[in-house]
């Protein structure tokens, strides 16, 4: 079930964030991830727009939109496979006409993910927290 995000799932959301990351970007240093969790919970969240998805009242995916752009969706790693990533994704979509994100160009199960969902790549740039090559995607649902 996909629900409206509030401030009870903050720890369950970080953590989901923080293992996801660490498992997802493998080729960025664990401390970077680590170092981004008060962030996460003192800022990009709480400016955020979030959905989280349960199961048996456990939060097993969310995403995160600020303004036109997904700024964050995870799917905890004993649930992918499952649909809940496309769930997720089509429900962002109904929130906004245009999104934007950003990948990783290394992690490449995300962006072969992104591209069969519609996004196509708009820009590459290096991210300025890590250094590591990213594109920017962009998918026009209108």
């Amino acid at each position: 079930m996909i629900r409206k995000y509030s401030s009870k799932d903050l720890d369950s959301v970080l953590e989901l964030w923080l293992d996801t990351s660490l498992q997802a970007h493998d080729f960025v240093a664990d401390g970077f991830w680590e170092s981004q969790v008060e962030s996460m919970r003192d800022i990009y969240i709480p400016a955020s727009e979030t959905y989280v998805y349960e199961v048996e009242q456990n939060v097993v995916g969310f995403y995160s939109l600020y303004e036109n752009n997904l700024a964050a969706i995870f799917v905890s790693a004993e649930f992918q496979g499952r649909g809940i990533g496309k769930q997720l994704l089509r429900h962002a979509k109904e929130q906004r006409s245009i999104l934007t994100l950003s990948v990783y160009k290394e992690n490449q199960a995300s962006y072969r993910f992104y591209l069969s969902q519609g996004f196509r790549v708009i820009s590459e740039q290096n991210d300025e927290h890590t250094g590591h090559p990213e594109y920017t995607m962009s998918s026009d649902t209108v």
